[in-house]
């Protein structure tokens, strides 16, 4: 039993390339086909039906079948909770029968001529929080269907339930009208500014012609006047076409560059540009003897006004997408993109503020640097930006957005420098310190497999992985394991909750990839500063004292489940596996996080679904709430964490992304180090592991002090691992001692201070 379920759980990784399944297809109807196509034959069952729901008539319709009368599609409706298929989506739950003719809820509809089909089997098609549809199969043979086909088949929903949201959204939209949405004035030009100080988000150097996010595409949709030329309907064809072409390209790059089963954000696009109804108004317009550039403006600013009309935030957001589409598009038409066939290629982008799947879009487009006029340096755009290694600049300056199209900027990203139209002196020098600065890292990426004082005390070094694409590097320099990895990031780079499925294949290539070594895996740490792009329940007038990290996932089990669910399967073969909590303040709730587990591991041992039998469950440290119950915690937890960065911020009030208070944020102040040593010496009596991550771990001014207060275990960006192994190789562990005894001893900032700066002058 527990081989056929593994069996059938690998064949469903190997069906997981969802994005040649669309882009294959011809438009949505064909896309819809094609899955239960896929469905039917993966399950071998002699029907496959996607019903999707339509909010506005609060129906369920045949959208698609395989095995039904297919004039039936477009036809059968039934209200939510009525028949089989309501009732599976009203209480959100799988029905399975043996013979579905017997049960009093069928509803029996001529036009589909599904009299033979005995077996029935319905599952919810969910998306994070919302309802999309249902996937139904079904079977001549009586009892067919089995539980593990049930598990099947919502496993398979759950992987094509984020495209099939973004198909139900289009065809949506063709049953709406709008008008038009007026142009909107240029920004005023902006030469003025030469040199500007910034801080430095992620490293490297960038020199190049620079553009304003999303400010293209709107200028395009918005500018009244046309390019010079004149375009047929053949032009459009081709523009269309190119542009297809494009989006599959950017999405290959992409999945080659991010294993997290990210290549699918283009699918907003692809699902636009395969939607009739879209491509037949521009066809329609240009026969009717519009210009096309000016057909695809109209109708763009048509969809623009129907998505940003709508009370679903969600649908906001995909006035992007079409502002996106719609310039790549006018750009192919008027063949731009033979002088520049990618829209951010070998450009500076500079915005006011980026999501993290924006970024991913830029990275797919070979962006040469970023330059934020808000936002902190310690946000996960900032972390993202280092794991791509794209050089971000955050700048408070507004004015950069002013910039003239291609006005040519220098960027330094490893002290945050920037300069606009710099002259020929200044390229050269940086020219010539990227050269020093590549020989230099090349030459201390060298690094031994353990890592000891210059007394012979051992330390261990572990990665913070932020990206699967990183895994390399850590392996590559001798990182002992995965110290920390952040699962928020298959959330940030999505449009929607990532289900179980999508998260099971990212966790299992960590486990994969990093097979016989120690891995801690960190729940969804969302909220403050890691906000999602498609769901803000964390909100508030002060987010990072909101509904953020383990707070959302315990008032959200069926999302957290999901994840424990993924993580547990996805290291079913794996040894020394941890699971790590964020933000716990009490212990009510770190015992409801691990009943969670267990809850999670019951589920799936009564479905024959292979899984880890029991991970070691810790709790970060990063509220100040722990302190006073430090010693109840180390008789519950098996190991600790210390996230440095939510610590400090916590201990003393201080909005690390708030640049109007940066400078009250102040790792050295007394309280911070004495509060560190008093929770690093009660788990260490108790002989538990206790880490250190977050931006104190990787500053090399404060690894003596970390080592004299009994650190042994460090985490950070497989980056700074190399400087961090020489640092530690050169200190001594009675020194270490000694500064940390000195420096607790101190009850000032100012003092505190001194001895941190007498320690660095010392070296």
């Amino acid at each position: 039993m527990m081989r056929k379920v593994r069996d059938r759980f690998n064949l469903l990784c190997d069906i997981g390339d969802l994005s040649a399944l669309l882009t294959e297809s011809s438009n949505i109807e064909s896309f819809l086909q094609s899955t239960v196509t896929m469905v039917s034959q993966y399950l071998n069952a002699d029907v496959c039906s996607i019903y999707l729901y339509k909010e506005k008539s609060k129906e369920l319709v045949l959208k698609a079948t395989l095995g039904l009368n297919p004039e039936a599609v477009g036809k059968i409706r039934m209200k939510r909770g009525k028949g089989l298929v309501g009732n599976t989506f009203e209480q959100l739950r799988p029905i399975r029968e043996a013979c579905a003719s017997l049960n009093p809820n069928f509803k029996y509809f001529k036009e589909a001529e599904e009299d033979r089909f005995e077996s029935f089997l319905s599952v919810p098609i969910l998306r994070g929080s919302r309802k999309i549809g249902v996937l139904v199969v079904q079977h001549e043979d009586q009892d067919f269907f089995s539980e593990i086909d049930t598990v099947i088949l919502r496993a398979l929903a759950s992987q094509l339930a984020g495209t099939i949201e973004n198909a139900r959204l289009m065809i949506d939209l063709r049953h709406r009208d709008a008008k038009p949405l007026s142009s909107s004035s240029d920004a005023d030009i902006f030469e003025s500014l030469r040199f500007i100080k910034g801080r430095s988000a992620s490293g490297g150097y960038a020199f190049a012609p620079s553009t304003i996010f999303n400010r293209s595409h709107g200028k395009l949709l918005s500018d009244e006047s046309e390019s010079d030329g004149v375009y047929s309907l053949e032009d459009f064809n081709r523009a269309v076409r190119k542009t297809s072409e494009q989006l599959i390209e950017f999405q290959s790059r992409l999945a080659e560059q991010l294993l997290e089963s990210a290549s699918l954000i283009f699918d907003a696009h692809f699902m636009i540009l395969k939607d009739a109804q879209f491509i037949n108004k521009i066809v329609q317009h240009i026969i009717d003897g519009i210009s096309p550039p000016r057909a695809v403006k109209e109708v763009a600013r048509h969809y623009i006004d129907i998505f940003s009309s709508s009370s679903n935030e969600y649908i906001r957001e995909k006035v992007n997408d079409v502002e996106d589409l719609a310039g790549r598009i006018l750009k192919n038409l008027y063949n731009w993109s033979a002088e520049n066939p990618n829209i951010w290629e070998s450009r500076i982008v500079i915005a006011k503020e980026l999501y993290p799947s924006e970024v991913l879009k830029l990275a797919s487009e070979d962006v040469k640097g970023i330059i934020l006029v808000s936002g902190g340096v310690t946000s996960h755009v900032s972390i993202l930006c280092r794991s791509l290694k794209i050089p971000l600049v955050i700048a408070d300056l507004s004015q950069l957005l002013n910039l003239p199209e291609g006005t040519l900027v220098l960027m330094d990203g490893e002290i945050g420098n920037i300069y606009v139209c710099p002259t020929e002196q200044i390229i050269q020098q940086f020219e010539k310190q990227k050269t020093t600065l590549k020989a230099t890292r090349s030459a201390k990426s060298v690094m031994s497999p353990l890592t000891r004082t210059s007394d012979g005390v051992r330390v261990h070094l572990l990665a913070n992985i932020n990206l699967l694409s990183e895994l390399g590097i850590a392996r590559e320099l001798k990182a002992e394991g995965v110290g920390l990895y952040r699962t928020e990031f298959p959330f940030l780079i999505r449009s929607s909750f990532p289900s179980e499925e999508e998260q099971y294949l990212v966790y299992k290539r960590l486990f994969d990839e990093m097979a016989g070594q120690e891995v801690t895996i960190r729940t969804l740490d969302i909220g403050g500063d890691k906000m999602l792009a498609y769901s803000n329940p964390t909100a508030g007038s002060n987010p990072e004292l909101g509904l953020r990290s383990i707070r959302f996932s315990l008032s959200h089990r069926n999302i957290f489940e999901q994840q424990l669910r993924a993580i547990l399967r996805a290291s079913a073969e794996a040894e020394n596996v941890r699971i790590l909590f964020p933000m716990i303040s009490s212990l009510d709730e770190f015992r409801e996080a691990k009943q969670a587990v267990l809850d999670s591991i019951t589920s799936l041992k009564q479905e024959y679904a292979p899984h880890h039998p029991g991970p070691a469950t810790g709790i970060m440290i990063e509220v100040p709430s722990v302190m006073g119950i430090i010693r109840e915690f180390t008789t519950e937890a098996d190991f600790f964490s210390i996230g440095t960065n939510d610590f400090v911020q916590y201990m003393i009030g201080v909005d690390r992304g708030n640049e109007k208070v940066a400078d009250y944020y102040r790792p050295y102040h007394p309280s911070v180090l004495r509060g560190l040593a008093q929770i690093v010496r009660a788990v260490t009596e108790k002989d538990k592991d206790i880490s250190i991550c977050g931006e104190m771990a990787h500053e090399l001014e404060y690894i003596p002090f970390l080592l004299g207060i009994g650190v042994r275990r460090i985490s950070v960006d497989p980056q700074f691992l190399p400087v961090l192994q020489d640092r530690i190789s050169h200190l001594n562990l009675s020194d270490a001692e000694k500064h940390a005894k000195e420096m607790l001893s101190k009850a000032t900032l100012k003092d505190t201070r001194e001895v941190l700066q007498r320690q660095i002058a010392s070296n």
